[in-house]
């Protein structure tokens, strides 16, 4: 396995990629549903890029040293919104699509809170590796060596307070 290296200007770019991708693929969405924490930065500017509300599930699954082991899935019990209720056709975003397990977990715990009554549900992420069970719908980049991704903002989860 590979290292892949992103800058903010690269990430950035990316996401602008995402957002065209989108767009040209003419499917409308009434809201972009983000997991958190790798998806809020991508969900927040899909959010602002196509004037839709944003709402948010967190879930966690990388622990360890450097956030680098993958552990069990935890799926948070609810979704964090401004809108009274989910719209019915999402934009499910995250950024990256690894093993597969949460984007397939996640459309499971979609589908099993009827209350929300989804029509349709559509994911998009900036990187999906080989390895993954699980494909999006939209992605910018297919990663056949399943790299190890170093986001630009990593550096914040190895720094200390005092560090500042």
């Amino acid at each position: 396995m590979s290292d892949l290296y992103v800058s903010w200007e690269e990430y950035h770019a990316k996401i602008e990629d995402l957002a065209a991708q989108i767009y040209q693929s003419h499917w409308e969405f009434d809201q972009i549903l983000c997991l958190a924490r790798g998806g809020l930065r991508i969900g927040d500017l899909l959010s602002r890029i196509y004037n839709k509300p944003l709402a948010i599930l967190s879930t966690s699954s990388y622990g360890g040293k450097d956030f680098q082991e993958r552990g069990k899935l935890t799926i948070a019990n609810n979704i964090t919104m401004t809108t009274d209720t989910l719209g019915k056709r999402i934009l499910l975003v995250d950024d990256l699509v690894d093993s597969g397990v949460t984007l397939a977990r996640i459309l499971e715990w979609l589908k099993d809170h009827e209350e929300f009554a989804i029509t349709e549900v559509r994911s998009a992420v900036l990187w999906f590796k080989a390895c993954s069970i699980a494909k999006p719908d939209y992605y910018v980049d297919f990663l056949a060596d399943n790299p190890w991704i170093h986001q630009p903002f990593e550096k914040y989860e190895k720094m200390q307070l005092s560090d500042l």
